[in-house]
Formats: C-alpha cells, structure tokens, sequence
C-alpha cells in the first residue's frame, strides 16, 4: 500500500511521534493507522514524543577520568529533581558519560547518531527513547565534553551533580598534591564561575566592548571630572572586573592572601613541577533552560495576542 503524506501527518497527530517515526510505522504495518499507532507504542517513539515538548530543566552532571588523561562531562536533563534522584536515571547517566568517555563524536547530532556501548544494535538516541518511555518523563542528554592531554585532568562535581567542573593542567609531575591542587581549582570554578582561565583567552572586542560600558556608566555617575581622570578610573574597573570573570586572576577561596594562580604556582614549586592550567569546562544543571522556557512562553502569549 501506497503511503500518502496525509497518513504521515495524521499518525503523527494521533502519536506526537516524528515524522520519519510515523512513516516507518505505516510502512511495517502497510499502512494500517491503529496498527502503526501500536507499533509506535511498543517501541516508545508515540510516549517519548508525547514528552519532547515538557521542558526537561531538572536533571545533573556528572563527570569521568580515566587515567588522569582523559576525562568526560555530561549534562542529561529530566523533568523533576525527583526523578533526577532516582537510581535507574543516574544509571544510566553514568552510562552516558562512558559513552562520551570513549566517543569520538565532534557534537551531539553525532554522539546520538553512533551505537551504544553497551548494545551494538542501538544507537545512543534509541537508548533515550527507551529510557523516556521507561521513566515516564521527558528526558535529553543536553551535552557532552570529553577532555584528552598529555597532562593531567581533574573532575568536581558539586550538590549532588548540580554542577560538574573538568579542569586540564599541563604538567610534568602528576601525584596527588598535583591533583589535589587541581581538584581545589575545579572547586574554585564551580564556586566563582569564571568566564576565562587567564587574561590572554579575553578578546580585543570584548575589552573594547566593557571600555564603552565602564565610559559611558563612569561619565554619568562624574559629569564635571575630567577625561584623563575618567580614562584612569575605566582602567581600574576594569582591571577589577578582569579579576572576576578570569580565574588565574581571582582570589583563591582556600586563602585570601593569594590568587588561583599564586597557589597553583605555590604547590607546583613546593613538588618541583611545571604546571599550568589550560581550560575548564563547567557544567550547571539547567542552565539557560529557564529562560528559554520563559522565551517560549513569551512567544506563545504574543502569538495569541496576550
């Protein structure tokens, strides 16, 4: 039988179901709608799909090293904090993020498009499906970074997985002052939340950008000083907010009376080592979701003339 893209688009209505979904569907039963629908049910696509659409803000991070050489980081996201506690979700993001450890995936399209480690015959966004349909909440694996170096890489995870930091460090001697030095910076990122490792990671254009803020806010607030006075004062704010958003620059929380990078420097000379912090990574559970969820609902309200 002839499938007609009128089928497609009333299976999908009936199911919620994906496009390509519903035509395989129609196809394995040649074409009969209640037996697509009950294929679609078995194998989860119709009770998934029924979800997409639920923001899934809720969720943790959680991270893996192996070696101290290779490290990976996920996010995979649920509806509610409760199901984000219970055992079979956090298995099977510890299954995620072996997969991430051993994928060679460059983004998610790819990571969900390869086969699952723990069964060949599957592919990672299967595996999501089953899940979904299993817990009964929308679910999504948000994101992934995998970290390899000749270094020496870390893992921190804060609150129970609400946010996970991977830090990498090149470094000649790795022990376990090293590392725990290293585990002390990933606290310090998860805790201040950096933008940069150092100053040199920060853009012209962005300087350039703050320069006109600090300008504009420090001629408002001293319309009478003068301009040389005005260009002395930009430069301190901004040094002070370099101080903040770059994390070899900030305070070291474990001891005020140094930087990040004087305890980093600290320790490496006290173990006769070279090291240097290359990058963080730092994951926050549902961050940016809220705000698309406002965006979205925005959107619906203008849509409707609200």
């Amino acid at each position: 039988m002839a499938i007609t893209a009128s089928m497609v688009k009333e299976l999908r209505e009936m199911t919620g179901a994906g496009m390509m979904d519903c035509k395989k569907a129609l196809n394995e039963t040649n074409g009969n709608m209640d037996e697509a629908v009950e294929y679609l049910r078995k194998n989860g696509q119709a009770k998934a799909e029924k979800k997409a659409g639920r923001i899934a803000a809720e969720g943790i991070v959680m991270a893996e090293v192996k070696d101290d050489k290779t490290a990976a980081i996920v996010e995979v996201n649920s509806e509610t904090d409760f199901v984000a506690k219970n055992a079979e979700f956090q298995g099977f993001v510890k299954a995620v993020v072996n997969q991430a450890l051993a994928t060679d995936a460059a983004d998610m399209d790819a990571f969900f498009a390869e086969a699952w480690n723990e069964d060949a015959s599957k592919t990672v966004k299967d595996v999501l499906t089953e899940k979904i349909s299993v817990i009964g909440e929308n679910l999504n694996i948000r994101r992934f970074e995998k970290v390899v170096t000749d270094g020496c890489v870390v893992s921190y995870i804060h609150g129970g997985g609400r946010i996970g930091v991977l830090v990498e460090a090149s470094t000649d001697i790795v022990n376990d002052e090293i590392k725990t030095c290293l585990k002390n910076v990933a606290m310090q990122v998860a805790a201040m939340s950096p933008k940069y490792v150092s100053r040199d990671e920060v853009s012209q254009e962005y300087m350039e950008h703050e320069k006109e803020i600090l300008l504009a806010q420090a001629k408002l607030e001293n319309p009478n000083k003068p301009d040389n006075i005005i260009e002395k004062m930009i430069i301190g704010r901004l040094n002070k907010e370099m101080k903040e958003i770059c994390l070899l620059d900030q305070v070291y929380v474990q001891d005020s009376e140094l930087t990040v990078a004087k305890y980093v420097e600290k320790v490496a000379k006290e173990n006769g080592a070279n090291v240097a912090v290359k990058r963080f990574v730092r994951f926050e559970t549902g961050e940016g979701l809220e705000k698309k969820n406002e965006d979205f609902a925005a959107e619906v309200a203008a849509q409707m003339g609200n």
